[in-house]
């Protein structure tokens, strides 16, 4: 079985090579309407591509002058332009719609699909880019968690959805992602900026073996299921994590405070 691995290196100021020297990630980055982590201006730096799913550009629009309070507002919402703006556009204020799209922000108006979030039709949008073909893709999604249950829980059917795209949901407290079962999975842990708690859940169906080393609670051949077992507030305790399941599982990693 094929070995994926996984770095947060997204969260590190400067930029690392790939940890098993393969080929560089490329970065999208979506915008959600939730909070946005104090480090998305980072997230935007390391991103090739920018997208704000409807609202998410409400909050880009308001709280990333706030993360520069000695500059002035307009200028960075002027740097901070993003590439496309894409959902429902029922979130979005008229004010905002215009300012970016007087910037050159493209818009898509996708109200035609009630069946999708906006997240999924970004995904989408990011997916079938005739210039990301081929590439080694991972779209981190910030303002992803927190607020409403079920928004969070569309968040990471998005992750199942789009299971073979790297996707990694983001707040200022933590990070989700999915660990395909189809694939071994080696964490490299970025211990500056995440950690030490930790934990795998398996989604869609229980596990009926899952094996990790790496964590203060390690599993071994392990049954997981809702309603049983399952592995949270777990610790890390190396600088590798290594997981193999015969089933999907969301890992998850806490990320410290700056």
């Amino acid at each position: 079985m094929d070995l994926i691995v996984h770095s947060s290196t997204f969260l590190l100021p400067q930029p690392q090579f790939p940890a098993d020297n393969g080929p560089s990630l490329l970065y999208a980055l979506v915008l959600l309407n939730q909070p946005l982590p104090k480090f998305t201006p980072l997230l935007w730096n390391n991103a090739r591509l920018r997208v704000c799913a409807d609202g998410g550009a409400n909050r880009l629009f308001d709280e990333l002058p706030q993360l520069f309070p000695d500059e002035q507002a307009l200028a960075i919402r002027k740097r901070y332009k993003p590439d496309v703006i894409k959902g429902d556009m029922d979130s979005i204020r008229a004010e905002v719609l215009e300012f970016y799209t007087d910037l050159g922000t493209k818009t898509i108006d996708a109200s035609h699909d009630q069946d999708t979030t906006d997240l999924h039709k970004c995904v989408a949008y990011i997916r079938d880019l005739p210039n990301l073909e081929n590439q080694n893709l991972c779209v981190l999604v910030a303002g992803a968690l927190g607020g409403r249950f079920d928004h969070e829980v569309g968040n990471i059917n998005v992750l199942c959805f789009f299971s073979t795209i790297r996707i990694i949901l983001l707040s200022d407290d933590c990070l989700i992602q999915l660990l395909p079962s189809s694939h071994h999975h080696e964490i490299h842990i970025q211990s500056s900026v995440e950690g030490p708690h930790c934990g795998l859940i398996p989604i869609g169906i229980p596990s009926k073996s899952t094996t990790t080393t790496g964590l203060q609670w390690d599993l071994t051949d392990t049954e997981m299921r809702f309603g049983g077992l399952i592995s949270t507030s777990n610790i890390v305790k190396g600088e590798i994590v290594t997981v193999r399941s015969d089933s999907d599982l969301l890992w998850t990693i806490s990320i410290k405070k700056a």
